[in-house]
């Protein structure tokens, strides 16, 4: 098992806890019946993702074997509209991401959306296709700009965690 791509649980069951209080214990309701992973549009293309192993393994206190597939959920609260027991797994989702991203992991794809919005202001580019379609059409242009996006990220924090990142990739 990659030490890089799994959540670890340091006396088995941290993560458990740190997941129970941050969600009010709301997957410990979850009895394994499964209709998560069968609504799961995710688990439909891919089969690595499988929401009811997740939240087994966070009952059981068990690490994560790869946490990629965290980032799998789509959060389109499929599985939380249709589990019996009203298990708000796309919540549980995020607080595992969360807890990810305070350990300075994130994934690629929100690297990478971290680097537009910081470059240009938004994630896709506006050329000059773009605006002239917008000015046929009487709408303004649109230029690439960064300045509140700064503000943003300094507020949130966000700032900190990309000179982590770029401190770990350094490394």
């Amino acid at each position: 098992m990659d030490e890089a791509k799994t959540i670890k649980s340091p006396q088995g069951s941290a993560l458990k806890d740190e997941i129970i209080k941050r969600t009010n214990g709301d997957a410990l309701k979850c009895f394994n019946c499964g209709t998560c992973t069968a609504s799961c549009p995710v688990m439909r293309i891919n089969s690595k993702y499988n929401p009811r192993r997740i939240v087994r393994m966070l009952i059981l206190g068990l690490d994560l074997p790869d946490e990629g597939v965290i980032w799998m959920c789509s959060t389109c609260h499929t599985c939380h509209e249709r589990c019996p027991q009203g298990v708000n797994l796309p919540e549980v989702m995020n607080v595992l991401k969360n807890i990810a991203v305070e350990k300075g992991r994130i994934h690629p794809s929100f690297k990478k959306q971290i680097e537009l919005l910081e470059k240009q202001g938004r994630l896709y580019e506006i050329g000059d296709f773009d605006n002239k379609k917008r000015v046929k059409a009487g709408l303004p242009e649109i230029h690439a700009h960064n300045k509140n996006i700064k503000k943003i990220f300094k507020s949130t924090g966000v700032d900190k965690l990309v000179e982590s990142l770029e401190t770990k990739n350094e490394q």
